[in-house]
């Protein structure tokens, strides 16, 4: 048996429903050098 026969379809969208809410939270709360237009670990363009 493969090991991608054994995940299934809502461990799947609850992964990635995980990684949106983690990504929201980082995008919110960490500091702009961290993720703001010129970070180092998102690019993205906030409010500062």
């Amino acid at each position: 048996m493969s090991l991608f026969t054994n995940i299934t379809f809502f461990e799947v969208s609850m992964a990635l429903v995980f990684v949106g809410m983690a990504e929201r939270l980082l995008l919110g709360y960490a500091p702009a050098e961290m993720v703001g237009a010129n970070g180092w670990l998102i690019r993205g363009d906030i409010d500062e």
